[in-house]
């Protein structure tokens, strides 16, 4: 048996209550639709902890026509609380000899031949949420995309490189070395193989659990390079106020301040809050394991990178606030001296006065 699943990984712009939605959607799908929470099938619960489980739908399949060939896919979606969505397609096959995995990965390599499907299931999709989900927006041009080999046995004639690269042609040593070299193993008869847009999982027992944690991954990874787009998009506002606001008289100078500044830490603050959310979202405890898989496809997928790039654009928006607010604070105390200088003046103007007018 040998399945291959290509997942693409979108954002949606706002956080969902997924207790509402579960309850809402539940009412309103068909029996040809399958609801449910995703949660981990072969470990304790205490080994591998979500705060809030996936709601996960299963949806109409669907069959596709390429080089002669008929290919079913089962659809399956995750919609995440912190804003992230995630469609499946699944092609499994029982009865062929394994080495028609290659063909099959090299047909739908990159994913080619499917972008169409992937289209018309997120609209399907998207039209779903809607009507329960105010001011939700998809890019449909802006998500992640993985796709996961799966075999129910390590097959030899089975080359890694060649499925992972969608190459038939022999791959020099170095490249296959680079590929090859994220490997893990439990136990002699299973195998993980992870590169940064595809992985193979080879496992006689159900790889389900490891199949999810490499979704995870990549939608922690979505949702950083989500935010990371949303602060660069925020920084470039925030340099141009702060430019706007110079051409202002000193005046009107600090209130265009005050409200670069609420602009900044609300920004902040919820991108801060999300940011926690999903650097959180799964706890491998007790599974060293599957510790050391999660661990694994977040490096190779670059998770760090991105995570660093969203620090230091948070840091840079704290620093510029606490650089405005210094200025503000200074233009304050400025102020405050001005008015004491203009009462001490009047004052004395006041008792010259009243000097001149009793002289008189």
């Amino acid at each position: 048996m040998y399945s291959c699943l290509y997942y693409r990984i979108y954002d949606i712009g706002r956080e969902i209550d997924l207790k509402r939605l579960e309850s809402a959607l539940a009412t309103e799908l068909t029996e040809n639709y399958l609801l449910k929470r995703a949660n981990f099938q072969r470990v304790q619960p205490k080994s591998i902890m979500i705060e809030e489980p996936p709601l996960m739908l299963r949806m109409d399949s669907f069959r596709i026509e390429k080089e002669g060939r008929s290919f079913e896919f089962g659809v399956y979606a995750k919609i995440y609380d912190f804003g992230a969505i995630s469609i499946c397609f699944n092609h499994t096959r029982d009865a062929l000899p394994m080495p028609a995995i290659l063909d099959t990965a090299i047909l739908f390599y990159g994913q080619e031949g499917l972008e169409e499907e992937f289209q018309k299931y997120l609209t399907i999709f998207g039209d779903m949420l809607r009507p329960h989900l105010a001011e939700m927006t998809i890019e449909h041009e802006f998500f992640e995309d993985y796709t996961v080999y799966v075999t129910d046995r390590i097959v030899p004639e089975i080359d890694p490189v060649m499925l992972m690269t969608g190459e038939r042609r022999a791959i020099s040593p170095q490249t296959s070395t680079e590929i090859t070299r994220n490997t893990l193993s439990y136990r002699n008869d299973d195998l993980v193989v992870l590169s940064w847009d595809s992985a193979l999982v080879c496992d006689p027992e159900n790889p389900a659990d490891i199949i999810d944690l490499i979704e995870f991954a990549n939608v922690q990874v979505l949702e950083l390079r989500y935010y990371d787009r949303q602060l660069t998009r925020q920084m470039e506002k925030m340099y141009d106020d702060i430019d706007l606001a110079e051409t202002k008289p000193g005046f009107l100078r600090s209130s265009h301040y005050h409200a670069i500044m609420s602009d900044l830490m609300k920004t902040s603050g919820e991108i801060s809050e999300v940011i926690e959310k999903v650097n959180n979202m799964i706890k491998v405890t007790e599974d060293v394991y599957y510790a050391r898989v999660y661990d694994l496809v977040l490096k190779v997928i670059r998770s760090r990178q991105w995570s660093d790039s969203v620090s230091r654009k948070i840091n840079v928006i704290h620093e510029t606030y606490s650089m405005l607010s210094d200025e503000v604070k200074v233009r304050h105390s400025n102020f405050l001296e001005w008015i004491i200088i203009i009462l001490i003046a009047l004052e004395f103007a006041l008792a010259i006065w009243q000097t001149l007018r009793l002289g008189g």
